[in-house]
């Protein structure tokens, strides 16, 4: 007995056997993604829980947030400046690094001496005192964000950006953030765009120096996330760049978690 098979009938069960594998192959994509994006933000809330605040940190939490809104406004990113001391000298307020820097913010006496003739409001210099040190960190952040801009003609920084800029500047000097940023544009990559772009160049630091200041600004961006969630304030988010940068948790690139950095500000 021959069967007959109707064309149309064969073509319709084609029909439905492609959109069902499309429609399969759709949905393990979308579970794929979705299994991706929970693994990287539990590996974030695993990173963020991974950052202790020192108990040091309490004694001068009111300190800060008072310099800083007073620098800022009420707005301040006070979990961002939280995170830069925590960085600079762990809250140890006696810290003296290898270059001389001093105090909780780890100014070296050059400068120490030289930000009163730009900022007055700082104040005579005194490195080792706590309610100094803060206001002139929070002070000179705000002198070297007011300096950063975009290089593209009608265009702003974003804030992410922006404040990466500036703690690249407060780290390593403003100069060499410059430096940076066109040798970037040069390269083709974005001048106005830090992670992933000016993060990325080296325009003639020594590679331990250059190691340093990357470091710096990612710890800085990592360990705010504590900082918010302590209940200290506002800091700087990144998450309408890249979904990794949320909460402010770059992707760290094999940077290292631990240890203190605490190194010479310098102004050029």
């Amino acid at each position: 007995m021959i069967m007959r098979i109707d064309p149309q009938k064969l073509l319709s069960s084609c029909v439905e056997a492609f959109c069902v594998g499309v429609a399969f192959a759709v949905g393990a994509a979308i579970v794929v993604s979705v299994l991706f994006g929970l693994l990287a933000f539990f590996a974030g809330d695993a990173e963020a829980a991974e950052v202790q605040i020192p108990r040091a940190a309490l004694q001068h939490r009111a300190t800060l947030i008072r310099e800083a809104r007073a620098a800022w406004g009420l707005n301040a990113p006070v979990s961002i400046f939280a995170a830069q001391i925590h960085t600079e000298s762990w809250w140890r307020n006696d810290t003296v690094s290898a270059a001389n820097a001093q105090g909780l913010a780890q100014f070296i006496p050059s400068t120490a001496k030289w930000l009163p003739t730009v900022a007055p409001e700082v104040g005579r210099p005194q490195p080792f005192n706590p309610a100094w040190s803060l206001r002139a960190c929070v002070v000179y952040d705000k002198y070297l964000w007011d300096r950063m801009s975009a290089m593209s003609a009608g265009k702003s920084l974003a804030p992410c950006d922006r404040m990466a800029f500036a703690l690249s500047a407060y780290n390593g000097g403003a100069g060499w953030v410059d430096r940076d940023r066109n040798l970037a544009a040069k390269k083709g990559l974005d001048p106005d765009r830090y992670f992933g772009s000016v993060e990325t160049v080296n325009a003639g630091r020594r590679a331990s120096a250059i190691r340093e200041n990357r470091r710096y600004v990612a710890y800085i961006f990592e360990r705010q996330t504590a900082y918010v969630r302590a209940g200290w304030g506002p800091g700087v988010s990144c998450a309408e760049q890249d979904p990794f940068l949320a909460m402010g948790r770059p992707r760290l690139r094999g940077h290292l978690r631990c240890g203190r950095l605490a190194r010479a500000r310098r102004r050029d």
